[in-house]
């Protein structure tokens, strides 16, 4: 007697024997099939693109926002001119003129891509490069997991798997990619360009140990996503052909001489006739019109969609709400408990790309600054984890509810269980720009009230306590 039913080995399992070990070899050939279904349904699939578009729209949104966090000097001096003087270079730099190598994508833009990549190809690659420009010589290359050469076995004694060379504990030293010219069409098959490991972010989803290359996030939800393609297309042709009438013409006697003529005695013939609004037409004689009309419904299109869409989204840790943007049937509560259990998965996503993405770019960015002398701090290379002192504001998100969740925010930090920071930056936005701004009001209010600052003093603290929540 087995102890386990799903160890078994009886009537019920007989069909289910997957292999015990993991082979890359195997994993490889159907890694590139499924990249390439995944690209199909990213290109064909209403679904896959609202799969897509909440993480965009979540993870990404408008972009992750750098905050220079560089503290006191040892004589006690601040640094906020020289936090808000590397913020804005920041900002300059992230123009698609400045950051990207082609000239065409923002920073922001790039975020975007690299996570729809990361979701259909379930990794991606971004180079660093340098090239001959006075202000910003710094420039990123997002190159495509397609791109790596999975045919060289070796390079110089080392071991390469898949395009990627690896040390003796496996750890990449290098990337080589497929060389190709300027048109990106013609293929050189035995050369390949070699990257190192230091100017490359490779960033994939490893799930198990011995895992080298990446696998789409889409690969378990692939077959409801085609399913659900095929299943509204044959809904859509059997409401088509519902919506159809067609006539057939009955016989009493099959033609015969001195049968089936007309008045002007020319027997009528039916081939290519069509029905058409008021129109008036002549039979042959004995000959009568019988109508078809097709009943019948999709009844259970919505239910099934439903299901599918359930299933895909929870696959890939969703809401059926955030991938269908169906609200009908949720209240407050369940849309409120769908919402925190989509940010989890969306802030571990945006974890993700502050720390393996958007920190190393940032530290080579200080580095460009600090050379080209953007940047004039003569002790930078002796104190560099004091200068590069940062966090990511993650793009804000509004709750169902403001007015509870403003109350709560409100008590929160009356009894310090909560900072503005961490209020702001779930907003998206800097609490020191925040208090910045709102001083400003307030000073602007007692400008306009004439000086009386009793009045205005007694409101402040009320008008406070609003933007701060």
């Amino acid at each position: 007697m087995d102890l386990f039913d799903s160890g078994g080995r009886g009537r019920l399992n007989a069909n289910w024997n997957p292999s015990m070990t993991f082979d890359r070899f195997r994993i490889a050939r159907e890694r590139e099939t499924i990249r390439a279904r995944a690209q199909d349904m990213e290109r064909n699939s209403d679904l896959a693109a609202a799969v897509l578009s909440a993480f965009d729209r979540n993870v990404v949104g408008s972009g992750c926002v750098l905050q220079a966090k560089i503290a006191e000097d040892v004589l006690g001096n601040k640094n906020d001119e020289l936090n808000d003087k590397i913020e804005k270079l920041w900002r300059e730099w992230s123009r698609a003129e400045n950051c990207d190598i082609t000239g065409t994508q923002s920073l922001e833009e790039i975020e975007s891509m690299l996570i729809r990549r990361y979701i259909v190809d379930g990794g991606f690659f971004v180079v660093k490069v340098y090239v001959k420009d006075e202000r910003f010589p710094f420039k990123l290359q997002v190159r495509s997991v397609d791109e790596l050469a999975t045919n060289l076995p070796s390079y110089n004694g080392r071991t390469v798997i898949e395009g990627i060379e690896l040390d003796q504990y496996n750890r990449p030293t290098a990337f080589h990619f497929k060389k190709v010219d300027a048109s990106g069409l013609a293929m050189y098959t035995n050369e390949t360009v070699r990257i190192e490991a230091k100017d490359v972010i490779y960033v994939f989803n490893k799930t198990h140990p011995q895992q080298i290359r990446e696998i789409s996030l889409l690969a378990t939800a692939l077959n409801r996503i085609k399913d659900a393609n095929q299943f509204i297309e044959a809904v859509g042709i059997k409401e088509r052909v519902l919506a159809c009438m067609a006539v057939f013409i009955k016989k009493r006697e099959p033609t015969a001489p001195g049968r089936g003529m007309g008045t002007t005695g020319q027997t009528v013939s039916y081939d290519g006739m069509t029905l058409s609004p008021g129109m008036i037409g002549e039979l042959n004689p004995g000959d009568e019109v019988q109508t078809v009309i097709p009943s019948g419904q999709a009844s259970n299109t919505k239910d099934f969609l439903a299901t599918l869409i359930r299933l895909i989204a929870a696959g890939l840790g969703l809401s059926y709400e955030a991938v269908s943007r169906d609200l009908s049937q949720v209240t407050y509560s369940s849309a409120r408990q769908g919402l925190i259990e989509d940010r989890k998965v969306f802030r571990k996503m945006q974890r993700m790309l502050a720390d393996r993405v958007l920190t190393p770019i940032y530290l080579e960015f200080l580095d460009a600054m600090h050379l080209t002398g953007q940047l004039n701090i003569p002790d930078y290379l002796k104190n560099k984890e004091r200068y590069t002192a940062h966090v990511w504001i993650p793009p804000g998100s509004s709750w169902i509810d403001p007015t509870k969740e403003v109350t709560a925010n409100k008590i929160a930090l009356e009894t310090n269980q909560d900072t503005l920071a961490r209020i702001a930056a779930e907003r998206g936005e800097d609490w020191r720009e925040v208090i910045k701004q709102r001083a400003a009001e307030i000073r602007y209010m007692k400008e306009l009230m004439g000086g009386d600052e009793s009045g205005a003093s007694g409101n402040d603290a009320a008008d406070d306590a609003e933007p701060i929540a």
